[in-house]
């Protein structure tokens, strides 16, 4: 049951928890400044930090989508929920209307559709028409 959920629903989680509990986060808050060799300052943000969290579920997922089974299908489809709720509250919801959560719903659309093109990808290896024996 728990390899049918989809895992961008963790990062969406976080995100609202940090948004609706923590109000006046700023998203470009700078959490640490590393000096580079070129004299520049990297400034890397919460939004940063959350980007990334949110690359490795895609990973994971895009990983999980490579079985071909019914339980695949039915995670395609829940995620598919998720991006319309995702979308949704983007359009509705003030404090989810930022370019962090939007980069979060891009990486859910991505999901998306890596997920049915890896999972049509699999069911084509697998399927075999083999001649018939006369």
């Amino acid at each position: 049951m728990i390899a049918t959920v989809p895992l961008l629903i963790i990062p969406l989680v976080i995100y609202n928890m940090l948004a609706f509990l923590t109000p006046g986060l700023g998203w470009e808050a700078v959490l640490i400044s590393i000096p580079m060799v070129s004299s520049a300052r990297l400034d890397v943000t919460i939004g940063d930090v959350f980007v990334l969290m949110s690359l490795v579920f895609l990973f994971l997922e895009i990983v999980k989508a490579t079985s071909a089974s019914t339980r695949s299908i039915i995670d395609h489809m829940l995620s598919t929920l998720v991006f319309v709720a995702a979308l949704v509250e983007f359009i509705l919801v003030d404090v989810a209307a930022t370019s962090t959560f939007l980069i979060l719903i891009a990486l859910m659309l991505l999901d998306i559709v890596a997920g049915y093109s890896v999972s049509i990808r699999v069911a084509r290896r697998d399927f075999a028409i083999e001649p018939r024996a006369d």
